[in-house]
């Protein structure tokens, strides 16, 4: 059994409420949620992978406006004891699906401002998000593989959140898509 994760309900429009070969888990949106929900779950039951969809903002003006698979995440949000920026004072500065994807920065707080993402564009990352750093992490922890797919719903800059909002459904659509090619379900 596979688990299909996601920070929010709406991310799983698309798809049916049951998915053959796989469990749901809607975590709730930043990392505190999705580190104590991935947790909670990979603690209660064995998986054979975590499957994450959702919606990013899209920082790299190269990528299409649809889903992209997550090779590597980074927090965007922290610093190291030194003020380096990306750099936790505990955790490692990226963390890795083992598969070939997009950079994605993770970070508390939705981007939706030309100068954070002017900031975060030059770690290299195309993507940003709330959660993927910590899905990541909580599967290795847990010695789980995961992927995550995740589908460009604003462009992360001003007026980014009324875009999101509209964005969802379409989202949903998309990542319905990428499981049906993948997993074939």
């Amino acid at each position: 059994m596979k688990l299909l994760v996601a920070a929010m309900a709406s991310e799983l429009a698309a798809f049916p409420e049951e998915l053959e070969g796989f469990d749901q888990l809607v975590t709730g949106e930043g990392k505190m949620q999705a580190v104590f929900a991935l947790t909670r779950a990979l603690d209660a039951k064995e998986y054979s992978e975590v499957v994450v969809v959702g919606t990013a903002g899209g920082i790299d003006p190269e990528l299409d406006a649809t889903a992209h698979e997550i090779g590597s995440a980074l927090q965007h949000d922290v610093f190291d004891l030194d003020g380096v920026a990306g750099q936790h004072v505990s955790l490692p500065a990226r963390v890795s699906t083992g598969r070939e994807g997009v950079l994605i920065a993770t970070g508390d707080s939705f981007v939706g401002d030309a100068g954070i993402t002017a900031v975060i564009r030059p770690s290299g990352a195309g993507l940003v998000d709330m959660e993927t750093y910590a899905y990541i992490w909580v599967a290795q922890q847990f010695g789980v593989p995961i992927r995550a797919f995740r589908a460009i719903s604003d462009r992360a800059e001003d007026g980014a959140l009324v875009d999101f909002r509209e964005a969802i459904a379409r989202c949903s659509v998309q990542l319905r898509e990428v499981i049906r090619r993948e997993y074939g379900v």
